[in-house]
């Protein structure tokens, strides 16, 4: 699944792409990481990615910036091939609502840009909420903090390093 990529050792530089702050957060927590940069298309999502890529657009796990009824944001992780019930997710995590929060609002929680948002070394600190059946992966790629640009890694790292919580909030296949 990630064959042609470059992996990074904490103890080796990588020459590939240049360090993002989510690059340098797991660099900082010794986490192993393959690197897949691709041709960034605007509004290409997930599916561009993994196809860009060779990658099953289920192993692409795209980070969502969400907020609650309060406008609190939060951060959801979800297969690059499904969508989030937003009704699931609220009713699991004590919610009244939750919806996507605004490009700008987005930008300025996360401080990355749409397309390029990483759920490692967010601007604001928010809780994190991985669709469960993501861990049962061997590998997943999600966003390393740029637009055309994924990592790979151990699902296990989103759980240990972010402190997420499962939950089960996924739709259908886009």
């Amino acid at each position: 699944m990630l064959a042609s990529a470059q992996i990074h050792s904490p103890m080796a530089r990588s020459t590939r792409v240049s360090e993002t702050p989510a690059t340098a957060f797991l660099k900082a927590q010794r986490i192993l990481y393959t690197e897949h940069p691709y041709e960034y298309v605007e509004h290409g999502g997930a599916k561009h990615s993994a196809q860009a890529l060779g990658l099953e657009p289920y192993a692409v796990v795209k980070t969502l910036v969400m907020q609650d009824e309060r406008g609190a944001p939060l951060l959801v992780l979800m297969h690059g091939n499904r969508t989030v019930s937003t009704k699931n997710l609220a009713r699991q995590i004590g919610a009244k609502a939750i919806e996507p929060c605004a490009p700008e609002a987005a930008n300025r929680h996360s401080g990355y840009l749409i397309g390029g948002t990483s759920p490692f070394a967010t601007r604001k600190r928010m809780p994190v909420y991985v669709e469960r059946t993501i861990l049962g992966l061997t590998r997943i790629c999600i966003n390393g903090g740029r637009r055309g640009f994924l990592v790979g890694i151990e699902p296990e790292v989103l759980m240990r390093l972010l402190s997420a919580t499962a939950v089960d909030c996924a739709l259908a296949e886009e």
